[in-house]
């Protein structure tokens, strides 16, 4: 199995397999690298950073004389992290500590480069966070957010989906809406939130912001053998079988019920978005399955203000 994590109750256990591996599309992080200067980073704060998928991702696109420290809630994470970062070479350079992202533990401008990968979206407060980034990074720093619009995927469709009746497409668009907004509703992070942070930025005075689309798609194509595709698929069965959409059935329900569904509402729309997964499973089977596999992911870029002189 791919994601080793996937049953442990740790947060986002379900998302740290090898798909995750194929977010990025490395020459595109290249290209963003020389837009952002990242030849000058030399100290690198990654927040939330999980079992370490990002901060080894920039290790590419910055200076192989920077460090990186990683901080996580989660202490098997960290120990992951190490472990992992070790198992690539890179124990000299990395290290990781158990810490919250509402209160960093370090002092004030310390760091060139703090950033973050889907961190903002399972926080109650994103504000608070980026004013920890903030505060924890040099004058002139760069803040780094990469952050997504989960609810934009249930609009996009596939060889499958584009026939389906339109009742039914918006049968599965409102579950995913009414729990995105329930999830936030319990302070459990907006799933959506990439459309919010760069005005986070603006309202914190950050300077230089900018926005950059991630240009990796998730194609499937028939025969589905490249490896990306391979873990996709993997990760699609095995949801299905543990009854596993978007989240838990359990944690689908709470989220509903809190964004103003109702209980006996839910079963139904339950019901349709698992019809949708069996299509899926009949299209993929016979190979007519086609699908661009797009999304939207955001990076969002910003600068703390320089130190003015006199």
């Amino acid at each position: 199995m791919a994601n080793e994590f996937r049953t442990l109750n740790s947060h986002s256990a379900e998302y740290f397999g090898d798909t995750r591996d194929y977010w990025w599309n490395l020459d595109f992080l290249e290209l963003i690298g020389k837009r952002l200067s990242l030849y000058c980073i030399q100290d690198v704060l990654d927040v939330g950073s999980g079992v370490g998928h990002w901060g080894r991702l920039l290790a590419n696109v910055i200076p192989r004389s920077a460090r990186v420290q990683g901080v996580d809630r989660d202490p098997l994470w960290v120990e992951k992290a190490a472990a992992r970062a070790a198992a690539h070479g890179l124990a000299d350079r990395f290290t990781y500590q158990v810490a919250v992202a509402e209160k960093l533990p370090f002092a004030d401008a310390s760091f060139d480069l703090v950033t973050c990968q889907t961190v903002l979206i399972h926080t109650p407060d994103p504000g608070a966070v980026i004013d920890e980034m903030i505060r924890v990074a040099r004058p002139g720093g760069l803040i780094l957010v990469v952050e997504p619009n989960n609810i934009a995927r249930a609009l996009m469709f596939d060889s499958v989906s584009f026939h389906d009746p339109v009742d039914e497409i918006l049968i599965r668009a409102r579950l995913q809406l009414i729990c995105e907004r329930g999830k936030a509703a319990l302070g459990e992070g907006n799933n959506s939130i990439g459309d919010l942070v760069p005005g986070l930025f603006a309202e914190r005075d950050l300077v230089n912001i900018c926005v950059y689309l991630n240009d990796k798609a998730d194609i499937l194509l028939p025969p589905y053998d490249s490896a990306a595709q391979r873990a996709a698929l993997e990760e699609r069965a095995d949801f299905k079988n543990r009854d596993f959409w978007i989240w838990s059935r359990e944690d689908t329900r709470r989220y509903f019920i809190a964004g103003g569904g109702g209980d006996g509402e839910f079963e139904a729309l339950w019901l349709a978005a698992i019809r949708g997964s069996d299509k899926f499973d009949e299209a993929i089977a016979d190979r007519r399955y086609a699908g661009a596999g797009a999304g939207i992911s955001y990076l969002i870029a910003g600068r703390k203000p320089p130190l003015h002189t006199a």
